[in-house]
């Protein structure tokens, strides 16, 4: 009889105990981002994950490789093991509209950051940046840089990509205004430091003279910086966008000359914060679409950026 009571004792303590661990547990976060080979997508992977562990959650962070494919069978993974929210870094402005609404649909809430798609209503959160702002102010600074004239090139980021047409028309918007600024070519680079490399040199046969470079993000600046210095054209002046340590270091040195830092490691730490409460209450108390404002990174500055985040 003793035996059986103390055996009947220990199974309440392992029930109790896995009943005490159900309670404490709160689930796991998806992180599903474009490949991390980028810094900018890294950070925002580091920032979600580390969020998501400090407020209780497990995490499965993997990455969609820019593929909408491959992005759908993360999704149905994600579905199969009942997650209890996505953040996402998207695969296509268009292509992932059924992946969020299939998530939607098993009662899984998406929160997106950086890319935003092109239907509303099916996201909970899509926390962007503000990149037609923030390549006012890349092109504002390059404008002054090439002393409001002089030839250049366009490195433009995915073609679908949102945000790859939102800086070139943020670009544009200020530098059509100086009809002694022309542009000698517009090449997609689709946010590679490797294509952008390639692409620079053939633009660099084909266009010698050219006197500035601006890209639509970080990589294809170093990218196109590498090329020029390659050539000894290492006097050219690049512009890039996104905020990388890669890029500030670049800038210190006195190589690329400004970039535009989009906050992306405090999008990625709000996603999650917005998820929590959405999975607490059933709302964010804030609308889908949120803007956050870009800074302008240049000598001045440059110093006090660190990982996607600038210090007072």
């Amino acid at each position: 009889m003793k035996k059986l009571v103390t055996i009947i004792a220990v199974l309440c303590l392992v029930l109790a105990a896995s009943t005490i661990g159900f309670a404490q547990s709160k689930g796991t976060i998806a992180v599903i981002m474009p490949p991390h080979d980028n810094p900018f997508f890294k950070a925002e992977a580091v920032g979600a994950e580390t969020k998501a562990k400090e407020l209780g959650y497990e995490v499965w962070s993997v990455q969609h490789g820019d593929d909408p494919n491959k992005q759908m069978e993360l999704f149905d993974a994600a579905i199969a093991k009942k997650v209890v929210a996505i953040i996402l870094d998207n695969a296509g402005a268009d292509a992932t509209v059924a992946a969020v609404q299939k998530a939607k649909d098993a009662g899984i809430p998406s929160f997106l950051i950086d890319r935003e798609i092109t239907k509303a209503g099916v996201a909970v959160s899509q926390i962007i940046s503000n990149n037609f702002q923030g390549a006012q102010a890349g092109a504002e600074e390059f404008v002054k840089l090439m002393g409001e004239k002089g030839t250049y090139i366009e490195l433009v980021g995915k073609e679908s990509d949102t945000n790859a047409g939102i800086r070139s028309k943020g670009y544009h918007d200020i530098i059509d205004q100086y009809p002694d600024l022309k542009m000698l070519a517009q090449e997609s680079s689709n946010w590679s430091q490797k294509e952008a490399f390639e692409d620079m040199q053939t633009l660099l046969q084909a266009n010698p003279d050219a006197k500035g470079v601006i890209c639509g993000n970080d990589t294809m600046a170093m990218g196109a910086m590498a090329a020029l210095k390659a050539a000894g054209k290492g006097n050219v002046i690049v512009v890039g966008f996104d905020g990388s340590n890669d890029v500030r270091d670049s800038i210190i040195a006195g190589d690329i000359k400004a970039t535009v830092l989009q906050p992306c490691y405090r999008e990625a730490e709000m996603a999650v914060e917005q998820a929590d409460k959405f999975i607490k209450e059933k709302t964010t108390g804030l609308p889908e679409k949120q803007l956050m404002d870009c800074v302008l990174i240049n000598k001045d500055n440059a110093a006090k950026l660190e990982t996607f985040k600038l210090s007072n």
